[in-house]
């Protein structure tokens, strides 16, 4: 077989499979939400592109954002200055979102901004926004919008999670540069990232779902919960939102005829496709190797 592997990531566990992934394919595509992003301190801040990029950089920070080693000058110098600092970015990062804002105000696409930092940290991966079109996630909580980013840090998660809806997918299209990705695979991944905030705003955009079921490849999702529990983030009080139960089997019917093979933990009956059950914990650089080629070789006997 031929072609890159491509995953369809966001947040920490998307992006720990991500540098697994980097390992053992021959060429990675990670395509990424861009739901999370927001404007901040006159940067453009792409929370998951970033996080991947940083992962696959070696450059992750040991309490799982941000750069490692980077300072906090300006945050310190914002707060000493009386502004309200809720959203905590390091001197480093932030200097990556004020280039990309600058990049993006000069004409240039998300893609291509993304693509330049990835290329100046050193990642041989392609990291590729799901989109360049504008898409930010919204969540309802108290009865009250909120940005996602919002929602996660200024207001720590408030449950329960009363809508949540992908503002400006409608208008948007995959680039160019996923369609041919995806059409070229040699295995597509859904990576264990949550599956309504971080995997949702990816599969909303129009076309997006259309070439996965068109794609030659495999597609073969990774679930988010690891032994009966989410490792990281509110993934439950999302998945509670959409009806879905937070259990491996709950999450693979929330994917449905997208999968052609699912990797979990736990046997469970009637899973609808081929079943990779696996010690799906990421928390040491061995057990990402051994899952990312366990999910490979998976992929492949599906071709």
């Amino acid at each position: 077989m031929s072609g890159p592997v491509v995953l369809l990531t966001g947040g920490t566990g998307g992006a720990k499979l991500a540098r697994g992934l980097l390992d053992a394919a021959d060429e990675l595509v990670a395509v990424v939400n861009t739901g999370d992003d927001v404007e901040a301190y006159g940067g453009h801040v792409s929370p998951d592109p970033d996080l991947v990029t940083f992962w696959l950089a070696d450059r992750i920070d040991p309490r799982g954002w941000g750069l490692r080693d980077d300072t906090f000058h300006v945050m310190d110098g914002l707060r000493e200055l009386g502004d309200e600092v809720w959203f905590n970015l390091g001197d480093r990062d932030l200097a990556s979102c004020l280039r990309r804002a600058r990049r993006l105000a000069e004409g240039a696409t998300l893609t291509q901004a993304i693509a330049e930092q990835a290329a100046a940290f050193g990642v041989t991966a392609r990291v590729l926004p799901m989109c360049d079109e504008p898409v930010r996630t919204r969540v309802r909580a108290r009865d009250t919008w909120l940005g996602v980013q919002e929602y996660l840090i200024r207001e720590r998660t408030p449950e329960p999670v009363q809508d949540v809806e992908f503002a400006g997918a409608d208008a948007a299209r995959p680039t160019a540069q996923v369609l041919e990705a995806i059409a070229a695979a040699e295995a597509i991944v859904i990576g264990p990232s949550n599956p309504i905030l971080s995997i949702g705003p990816i599969l909303a955009v129009p076309g997006l779902r259309d070439a996965l079921a068109a794609a030659a490849a495999p597609v073969v999702g990774v679930s988010p919960i690891v032994r009966g529990e989410v490792v990281k983030g509110p993934t439950r009080a999302f998945l509670a939102w959409a009806g879905v139960e937070p259990t491996g089997a709950g999450v693979a019917g929330h994917y449905g005829d997208l999968l052609d093979g699912w990797v979990c933990d736990e046997r469970f009956d009637d899973p609808g496709v081929p079943l990779l059950v696996t010690d799906t914990d990421m928390a040491q650089p061995a057990a990402r190797a051994r899952l990312a080629a366990e999910v490979l070789d998976f992929a492949r006997s599906l071709a």
